[in-house]
This record gives C-alpha cells, structure tokens and sequence, in this order.
C-alpha cells in the first residue's frame, strides 16, 4: 500500500497576540492518499485554512508531526519548502494571486521557467488552451474577468505537474454560475491528471463533490466521512 501523500499527527498550531496565546489547531490527526478528492468543511475561524496553510508549508506547526509528499516539513527550511511548493504542490487561492504585469502566458510559464524548463511558454500555453483561454494569452490580469483569472490561476497551479493541488474557496469571489463553472474545471482537471484535491470550503453541496469530507469546528475535526464521488 502507498504512503498517504498527507499523513498528519497531533498537528498543533497557536498564534501569539498582545492578548496572549490563541489555539488555531488543536492537535490533527489526518491521512490521505494519493488521488482523493478531500473537502475540509467549516464555518469561518474553525482552523480550516490555517490546516490548509500548515499543509502547504506556508504555516509553520508549533506542535506534531507534518509529512507531505513524503516530506516531513517540521525538518525543512524555507528554501527547502519553497522547492516542494515548486515541484509538487499547486495552490489555489480565493484571491488569484496573478502579477498584474504579467499575461495570462507569462503568470502560468512563471513557476516553469523557475524550474528552469525550456518548454515553459508551450507548455503555459497548451494549459491555458486546457482550461478555455487559448484565445486570452496575451491578455493581462486586468484584462480578464474574475472567473478568467481564477481559470489562469488553475492552469498555473497545474503547470508543474504536482501531486497536491490545494483550493482554499477557489470560487469566494465569483459570482454562482461562474463559481460552478470553475468548480468543474477544478474536478475535471483533478480527475484527468490524478492529482490529489484538497477543498476548503463552507458549502455542503461543493464538499458533497469530493470523495470525503472533513468537519472541523474550534480548531478541532469533528468527522471525517466518505461522501458522493465527484
């Protein structure tokens, strides 16, 4: 049997402010395996993106243990986590993250031409012709509309390649029928190239979608169930 791409023991995770000491995770114990589609369902403050955070090594643990893609991240540097979030993690956020000044091509070639990949711009562009925007590469952020860039921001969260793709409200900003349209893209995407999904969200009906669903309240999972395959 495989090693679970995210194996997590007693994740603790607390915050300091002039009020003291805050508990955002509570000790997590969580697996999944490579090729599941996981929604992490809560209401606003129940940890869920500070989990999601940790996950992606943007958020260092204060306690547990934290393996990813066969890494422990409690033993890496910040070099080291950024070389995993290069190579094996995709991230996609509420708030697109596109540089401004970049096009549509260049923001997906970004994290390819880091690696140093010759094929950078073809491979941008067959992405952005994956998720419908082959007529939209030269166009920049302010050019698109929201659905548009957060479909840019997909085809750059896949353009490594990655094992984890990590959506934390992927359709926060865009209205309903483009949010499901996203929402399809991101599932199709995932089902295609076998890469694991892990979903934040708050709506039941988008968790539904995923293979199972993790219910977290005060930094705590409350359960963790297998619910309709997308």
């Amino acid at each position: 049997m495989n090693a679970p791409i995210i194996k997590l023991d007693g994740l603790k995770l607390a915050l300091h402010s002039r009020a003291g000491k805050v508990d955002i995770l509570r000790g997590i114990d969580l697996e999944i395996a490579q090729g599941q589609s996981v929604a992490v369902l809560g209401p606003s403050g129940s940890g869920k993106t500070s989990l999601l955070m940790v996950i992606a090594g943007l958020e260092r643990a204060t306690g547990g243990r934290v393996n990813v893609c066969a890494e422990n991240l409690t033993q890496l540097d910040e070099d080291a986590l950024a070389l995993l979030r290069g190579e094996k993690i995709g991230i996609v956020f509420q708030s697109f993250h596109l540089v401004p000044t970049m096009t549509a091509l260049e923001n997906v070639a970004l994290p390819l031409e880091f690696q140093g990949r010759r094929d950078a711009f073809e491979r941008a562009a067959s992405l952005l012709e994956d998720v419908g925007l082959q007529n939209r590469l030269q166009h920049f952020p302010a050019e698109l509309s929201g659905g548009e860039q957060q479909r840019v921001a997909i085809a750059r969260a896949l353009s490594t390649r990655p094992q984890l793709i990590l959506a934390d409200e992927p359709t926060g900003n865009l209205d309903g029928e483009t949010g499901r349209q996203i929402i399809d893209l991101l599932f199709a995407m995932h089902q295609r190239t076998n890469t694991t999904l892990l979903l934040v969200t708050h709506d039941e009906q988008l968790a539904q979608r995923c293979q199972r669903t993790v219910r977290m309240a005060d930094g705590h999972v409350l359960s963790d169930e297998l619910a309709g395959a997308a």
